[in-house]
């Protein structure tokens, strides 16, 4: 068994949350999953059956902490 295949998680059922950033005209739209504890899949929502990237739940803390810390460009 692949590494990858090792790590996958069944994310059909998951319950997806829109980024309160995204604009509401249907572009720049991330979406996250919120139901592991480890891990934050990650989401296009344009592309609901595309690929999804999957974060460990340090580093994306330490994303969303450096976004709301940067100053409006």
């Amino acid at each position: 068994m692949t590494e990858m295949a090792k790590n996958a998680r069944d994310l059909s059922t998951a319950a997806w949350r829109k980024s309160t950033y995204s604009n509401g005209d249907g572009g720049n739209c991330v979406e996250v999953c919120d139901a592991h504890t480890a891990v934050v899949p990650v989401r296009d929502s344009k592309v609901p059956d595309g690929p999804v990237l999957t974060i460990t739940a340090r580093v994306w803390t330490s994303f969303v902490t450096s976004l709301k810390s940067a100053p409006d460009a």
